[in-house]
């Protein structure tokens, strides 16, 4: 085989566009060759088992293929291209379970986007399946229009695929897995922007596939990235605790391994702490340092059984029982994922006991088949799918109702976003699990509502619905389902839907079908409303372009165009308000052409990241950072201003995000708004930081809480007032039972000086917890 392999280097810039390398390499041509074999030959020793007929030497073949195609490109980190697709095969094989058809697409899933290869070519060599895959999987080229997402449009041209083939979102999860792990040797602004895509999209959608283990890897890696510091504090942590929770889960688990044995039951315990991400999400919901978070393990019972589903559920009960006879378990605790499995096919048994110390920890119970679906996910179910229809059956319906959404009403590439939206609001992690009143169960999202039901039984039911009654008992429409419900829609042929149902469902399988009720009577208003808007503007002296449209539905706070032409048409925006739009648009433009008339700063809404970048690179000439936004240095030139929902201050770690209407906006990266707007408008964002030297106040807010004393208050002050001479905006002390808690806003200069203050409050005596928080401080 190694006398058939050739790999060509060349060192011109064309050959390297694809990731720019950062500095000249020596490079070993031959021992890279042996180490693309290397890998080459693990990916085929790991698909052995289940390859068939001439599937060798279609791998082979694609192997090559791939081999060829990028041969003269290097990652970013200087490694030959082919490390990636030959590391995403492997996954796909040895992390999900895929066959020859995902190892192929796999291997080629970057020659039509990153080489002269074309779908068709493709199609020619592996056939219609690989080349459906790969069209899948490759971005759309060219310009979009100002105010569309790139992002969210290769996203739902992803998903078009997905309802046709689901390989290839395991094989775009593999790609995302990949690129993550090797997420080092890229810069901080393209390492946030691609960790806010995973935890915005990927991380939540292989969690509905049940990939769980690719979904906390996913986590994990997106925190280590984002918020580096507190990555390595819980991991930190986790590493100094380790000998105490080894020797406490192996006191646990002993009598109940006795216990088991003893039944003749043939199993396996594993002890793992949780994920780092899942711990630090809990210290920050909770409010509690690492310490104060018990529940960091759990210990989970993998059972080997016959693949027959009875006694599955069977040998899972009675390692319950012998569980439950050495530790007192938690009603309120105790899920059964056996009888109502996932809607992504996760089966399990889960409880919370009580342990001898007086610890509580989570008991997972599961046989190896549903261990291996919850390792694996989709892929998992086909190897049993002789005995395991009704799970499977799940994942179709979840599909179903992707295949649905892409369906009604997002063919449209102005409806991208708006479809990123809804596709999300379908990746819940919660169920709740409801009957219908002859018995039949259905499975609905978390926060469903009687109106959501009513849908999910039929369009027609959903569209006549006016009450429903549960367990006899008439509730309206708006009524939250709960688990076990039984409910009964009452009908009527003169209810029709309106706008305010809207409001009331959650799932995206009743606002498709809502908004096709009222897209007829919509419609009618929408052409009105635009007419009526192109005559004013014409009036007014502005072209109704794209951009204008853009910036009318910014001003008036409407989330799609369409929705701005229905308020006008509908009369619940005015005409005249036109001109207060026109007086705002004038200023704007005016400004930017007064700082700097020569070269003057894209207007707000004319432009995007990419415009800025150029501006800022021209105005810092040969720079360092002549690509980045100077925060305090460039005020003069272009209009910014701090992001309210996160109160970023000197010190944090910033981007910029260019908005339709009002300028730039300072986010930290750490910003409850930071993934969504990278994910969805990663064109949109820049790169920002301090500049060092300036005076500024800025506004922040702490957390404190504690034990009540006498002079408590006075001591906090104190050392706010007198000894470090910040300015207080509010301080506001609420006691209970002799435990307070307490909300301060102040001005200081950077997150040195906040982190001064920090340190000296925690010193105070019955102060126990000080913690920044980044809600909006303005009016609070």
């Amino acid at each position: 085989m190694s006398s058939e392999f050739v790999i060509l280097v060349k060192h011109t810039n064309k050959n390297i566009a694809v990731e720019q390398l950062v500095e000249p390499l020596t490079i070993d041509l031959e021992q890279e060759r042996k180490d693309i074999l290397k890998k080459y030959r693990r990916l085929l020793r790991t698909a052995k088992p289940f390859l068939k007929d001439n599937d060798a030497k279609l791998i082979k073949k694609a192997f090559y293929t791939s081999v060829d195609a990028h041969k003269d490109m290097r990652r970013r980190s200087g490694e030959p291209y082919i490390y990636h697709p030959l590391a995403v095969a492997q996954i796909v094989v040895e992390e999900i379970g895929l066959g020859t058809t995902g190892i192929v697409a796999a291997l080629l899933h970057d020659v039509v986007e990153d080489t002269d290869m074309r779908i068709e070519d493709i199609e020619r060599l592996f056939g219609k399946k690989v080349a459906k895959i790969i069209d899948g999987l490759t971005k759309i080229s060219g310009r979009f229009e100002y105010g569309s997402s790139q992002q969210a449009e290769n996203f739902r041209k992803m998903l078009l695929t997905l309802s046709d083939d689901v390989r290839v979102i395991l094989v775009k999860l593999a790609d995302r897995l990949h690129n993550m792990r090797t997420l080092d040797s890229m810069p901080r602004d393209k390492q946030l922007k691609i960790a806010s895509e995973t935890i915005f999209i990927y991380a939540p959608l292989a969690h509905r596939l049940g990939l769980y283990s690719i979904k906390s890897e996913l986590e994990e890696l997106y925190l280590k990235y984002t918020e580096p510091q507190e990555y390595r504090a819980v991991a930190r942590k986790l590493r100094e605790t380790k000998g105490i929770r080894d020797r406490f889960i192996a006191k646990f688990m002993e009598p109940i391994a006795q216990d088991l044995e003893a039944a003749g039951l043939n199993f396996i315990l594993k002890g793992r702490p949780k994920s780092i991400y899942s711990i630090w999400n809990k210290m920050k919901k909770q409010n509690k340092p690492f310490e104060e978070i018990y529940d960091l393990f759990a210990i989970r019972i993998v059972l080997e059984s016959s693949a027959e589903n009875d006694r599955e559920k069977a040998i899972c009960w009675q390692a319950y029982s012998i569980v439950t006879d050495h530790y007192k378990p938690n009603p309120d605790r105790l899920k059964d994922f056996l009888s109502t499995p996932r809607a992504n096919g996760y089966q399990s048994l889960h409880s919370t006991v009580m342990s001898k110390s007086g610890q509580w920890v989570e008991v997972q119970i599961r046989t190896s088949r549903m261990d291996e679906i919850a390792e694996k996910g989709y892929a998992a179910h086909w190897k049993y799918k002789g005995n395991d229809t009704k799970v499977r059956g799940n994942i179709e319906q979840w599909i179903t109702q992707v295949r649905e959404t892409l369906e009604n009403g997002f063919g449209d590439k102005t409806a991208a976003i708006e479809f990123l939206d809804e596709f999300r609001s379908n990746l819940f992690n919660e169920e709740v699990f409801v009957f219908t009143p002859k018995g039949e169960l259905k499975v609905l999202q978390s926060g469903a509502t009687a109106l959501d039901f009513a849908f999910d039984i039929h369009s027609e039911v959903g569209a006549h619905c006016m009450a429903a009654k549960v367990g006899g008992i008439l509730v309206p429409i708006s009524y939250v389902l709960n688990n076990g419900d039984q409910i009964e829609i009452i009908t009527s042929s003169k209810q029709k839907p309106n706008e305010d149902w809207l409001r009331i469902v959650v799932t995206s399988k009743a606002r498709a079908r809502i908004k096709d009720f009222l897209k007829e009577d919509n419609r009618r208003y929408e052409t009105d409303g635009r007419q009526m808007v192109e005559k004013k503007l014409k009036i007014l002296g502005i072209d109704l372009t794209a951009e204008v449209v853009n910036q009318l539905r910014a001003f008036f706070e409407c989330k799609m165009a369409a929705d701005f032409f229905y308020r006008i048409g509908k009369g619940y925006i005015h005409l005249d308000e036109l001109k207060r739009f026109k007086k705002d648009k004038e200023i704007k433009e005016r400004k930017a052409t007064d700082n700097n008339p020569t070269n003057p700063v894209p207007a707000s809404g004319s432009g995007d990241g990419k415009t800025l970048t150029k501006f800022l690179k021209h105005i810092h000439g040969d720079r360092a950072d002549s690509d980045t936004l100077l925060i305090g240095d460039d005020m003069d030139k272009i209009d910014y201003k701090l992001a309210v929902c996160c109160n970023p201050i000197a010190g944090d770690d910033v981007f910029g995000f260019v908005t339709i209407n009002e300028g730039i906006k300072i986010h930290r990266t750490t910003c409850p708004n930071a993934a969504e707007l990278m994910s969805k408008h990663g064109n949109r964002i820049i790169k920002a930081k301090w500049e060092s030297g300036k005076d500024e106040a800025f506004l922040a807010g702490l957390y404190l809480s504690g034990t009540d004393r006498v002079g408590l208050v006075n001591d906090v002050t104190r050392i706010i007032s007198n000894e470090l001479h910040i300015n207080m905006r509010g301080l506001t002390i609420d006691t209970k039972d002799g435990v307070f808690n307490g909300d301060i806003k102040l001005y200081v200069q950077d997150t040195k000086h906040l982190d001064i203050l920090i340190g000296k409050l925690e010193e105070v005596e019955g102060v126990y917890n000080v913690q920044r928080f980044d809600t909006n401080l303005i009016g609070k």
